[in-house]
């Protein structure tokens, strides 16, 4: 078997002498390429050329969730085929690795790759659900140009966190569960719209619902992680489903209290619930329209100020080793 490791060197998790192991590993089992990132969307351009190569049979990233993005929507630049394109696997290597846990990999760099080469021998793959998420026909934002995601996105007070937090990090802070419980804690304190929510969810054939503060999509479950503990924000979100939602059209203090600490205590059998959450399963199209520009992110990457998003939830649009 070809196969291509995408390694970014900045993971946060692994040092050079556990990458060397790591590539040691794997290339006793395969036949190897290996290639370093070098900078912001390298991953992605690497992910495209092992897609529209014609004897790369699997793309490994080692990395965070920022790199499995990057090479997700590099081999699926040209979209989905599951009988053409390399197959992905991934070793995780970021502070959280919600994707990597996701699909039940141990969140140890070494463990991770050992349960990757007995799925290899045993020949062990799932055919799984993206998300994608594009600027919607008509707006402002319909030269936008679109982006997978593989577990979560969200438009507004969440991913107005994860902007904080980058900032953070560019500053040389290290990004720790601390540095983002005083991230949310700031994103309260200074979110506007608040108590008058700008979001309004459209999707066909139903009523649009107005007047959201905020919202998080899911692929899957759960929405992250603190340290060891998930926290489920739609407890039904599955790789083999469309997208969830779940959206709050009320942040006073007393709610936001509720509603975090109900995140906090979150199960696979309950999330957030209340009179002003709302929860959707498995959809497949459905539109996020703001009266003002809020922050996005996907896959715990801030990407800016956006107006109006369109979400598509594709089944069976990737192979991953499992």
């Amino acid at each position: 078997m070809r196969a291509l490791l995408v390694v970014n060197p900045a993971a946060t998790t692994t040092s050079a002498r556990t990458r060397d192991v790591l590539i040691h590993a794997l290339a006793s089992e395969m036949k190897l390429e290996v290639v370093t990132t070098e900078y912001r969307g390298h991953a992605r351009d690497l992910g495209r050329q092992a897609g529209e190569s014609d004897d790369i049979e699997l793309v490994v990233a080692l990395g965070g969730d920022g790199t499995v993005n990057e090479v997700v929507n590099g081999l699926l630049h040209n979209g989905p085929d599951l009988d053409r394109l390399p197959r992905l696997a991934v070793v995780p290597g970021g502070s959280t690795n919600v994707f990597a846990r996701a699909l039940g990999l141990p969140n140890d760099a070494v463990e991770a790759t050992g349960a990757l080469l007995d799925a290899l021998r045993e020949d062990r793959e799932r055919a799984i659900g993206l998300g994608l998420a594009a600027g919607t026909p008509g707006t402002e934002d319909e030269a936008v140009p679109s982006r997978w995601f593989t577990f979560c996105a969200g438009l507004g007070f969440d991913a107005g966190v994860i902007g904080r937090v980058e900032q953070q990090r560019e500053r040389g802070k290290r990004s720790t569960h601390a540095l983002y419980l005083r991230q949310v804690a700031r994103q309260f304190l200074d979110e506007p719209h608040r108590r008058h929510g700008t979001i309004t969810l459209e999707q066909p054939g139903q009523d649009p619902v107005t007047d959201l503060v905020m919202s998080i999509i899911c692929n899957t479950s759960p929405w992250t992680f603190l340290g060891n503990r998930p926290v489920y924000a739609s407890p039904k979100a599955s790789f083999d489903t469309g997208l969830d939602v779940l959206a709050l059209n009320r942040m006073s203090t007393t709610s936001a209290a509720r509603y975090a600490t109900q995140l906090l205590t979150s199960s696979p059998e309950r999330g957030p619930h209340g009179k002003h959450a709302l929860s959707l399963h498995d959809l497949t199209d459905f539109t996020l329209h703001s009266k003002a520009p809020l922050p996005l992110q996907m896959d715990g990457d801030h990407l800016g100020l956006r107006t109006s998003v369109t979400f598509t939830g594709v089944r069976r649009a990737l192979r991953v080793i499992v």
